[in-house]
């Protein structure tokens, strides 16, 4: 199966074929045709699914193949900075050649650049809520000629807080509109909030709101003074490609990547407390291979489109089960395969026994044969230290030696009597 189905502009083709997709995931398949009917959409998939894809790719043959205005025609709006970024990109890319333009509207940076793109004349805009409204108040944006509004990723949206803003954007949009609203869960507000913006809408609904299959998932019971030390331990002897590492906090994301990069690991920060150009060279910095591990919050959660993530690491657990879909969505993308792996302390075991339940199956707990968790934090630094040191004078780079020795038993952490993985 392939893009030819959908009978899309040959200019349109030759992007698809320029950023190399091969075959439509299955949320494409089941929903650009809909979308190029004119229907009003609610797309349910988990993330990484292929859903920007599934509604920029219709939305630019509407544009294409309908009289040009001079006003903005299609609206799409997103929870954080990166997403609308990342979306913006995608347009850029699937529709080179078709020359229709976009531009981002966020915070964390100047009005006035978004003020003059948006007056030398787009066809789309990508944006955040906050700073839309922003523009709206001050009559820099006008959305009277919107033909198309995309509610992407619904549910974070709804998390952070953004539903009355969404309902005071909606006040100034055409009635006599196409929306598509696209979301990995869907909670009752949503439920609520599609029944006032939605016309008869067509829902389609890829999977369920587990991650995606593709990912394997591994819990490290550890206490909360040892996961610096467990952290450094698992990257030194686990074979990865890019990694993203989860905090709960913005300082402890500093903390984690400073803490990082002086042991050697080519490691940056990404958190709200970033001026967007840091944020940005942050991204970039992880996304050309600069740095292989980036140490982030729950702002990149969904915000990060790099191919080849092979591991999400929770270094703190999130705070809901579908905060944790939300993080391991970075990694087994486009059926890659992709590793998630979690540390819990004894004060987490409510929200573990809520994400094993979304999982379904048992996920695997890990302890490593060899490693001092009851050391302190200092302790197991200058061990590691020591380790690095014998290393460097042998020449020789410690090889990873997986037992096949396995053993049913509970241990501090956990919920009950599990798998247990020993690794030496």
């Amino acid at each position: 199966m392939n893009f030819d189905k959908f009978k899309l502009d040959t200019k349109i083709i030759a992007g698809i074929q320029a950023i190399g997709y091969s075959s439509p995931t299955p949320i494409q398949l089941e929903a650009i045709p809909h979308i190029l009917e004119g229907r009003d959409l609610m797309g349910l998939a988990q993330t990484g699914t292929g859903k920007t894809a599934a509604f920029v790719l219709p939305v630019l043959q509407r544009l294409l193949t309908s009289a040009r205005r001079s006003s903005v025609r299609v609206l799409i709006i997103s929870p954080t900075r990166e997403l609308t970024e990342q979306t913006h990109q995608t347009i850029a890319k699937l529709g080179k050649e078709t020359k229709l333009k976009s531009t981002c509207i966020y915070g964390g940076m100047g009005m006035q650049p978004q003020i003059t793109a948006v007056k030398r004349g787009v066809d789309i805009i990508a944006a955040c809520p906050g700073r839309l409204l922003d523009h709206i108040n001050k009559g820099t944006v006008c959305l009277s000629g919107i033909e198309v509004l995309v509610l992407d990723e619904a549910d974070q949206m709804f998390e952070m807080g953004f539903l009355q803003d969404i309902k005071n954007i909606i006040k100034h949009l055409p009635k006599k509109r196409q929306t598509l609203l696209f979301s990995a869960t869907m909670p009752d507000d949503i439920r609520e909030l599609a029944k006032d913006v939605l016309h008869d809408p067509v829902t389609v609904q890829v999977g369920d709101t587990r991650p995606a299959p593709t990912v394997s998932h591994t819990f490290y019971p550890i206490e909360q003074g040892s996961k610096t030390a467990l952290l450094k331990n698992i990257l030194e002897n686990t074979e990865t490609g890019p990694v993203i590492v989860f905090t709960r906090t913005k300082r402890r994301s500093k903390t984690v990547a400073q803490q990082l990069e002086k042991s050697g690991f080519g490691a940056t920060a990404l958190h709200g407390d970033l001026t967007q150009g840091k944020r940005q060279k942050a991204l970039d910095g992880f996304r050309n291979g600069i740095h292989k591990i980036l140490v982030a919050t729950d702002v990149a959660a969904r915000g990060i489109d790099v191919r080849g993530i092979s591991h999400v690491i929770n270094y703190d657990i999130p705070d809901t089960a579908l905060a944790y879909t939300h993080r391991i969505g970075r990694t087994g993308r486009a059926w890659d395969k992709g590793d998630a792996f979690t540390f819990v302390t004894g004060e987490d075991k409510y929200i573990e026994r809520s994400i094993t339940k979304t999982l379904g199956d048992e996920p695997k707990y890990c302890t490593i044969a060899g490693f001092n968790y009851s050391a302190p934090e200092v302790e197991q630094e200058a061990g590691r230290k020591h380790r690095s040191a014998s290393r460097n004078n042998s020449g020789q780079s410690r090889r990873i030696k997986k037992s096949h020795g396995r053993a049913r038993t509970g241990f501090p952490g956990s919920t009950g009597n599990r798998e247990r993985i020993f690794i030496d």
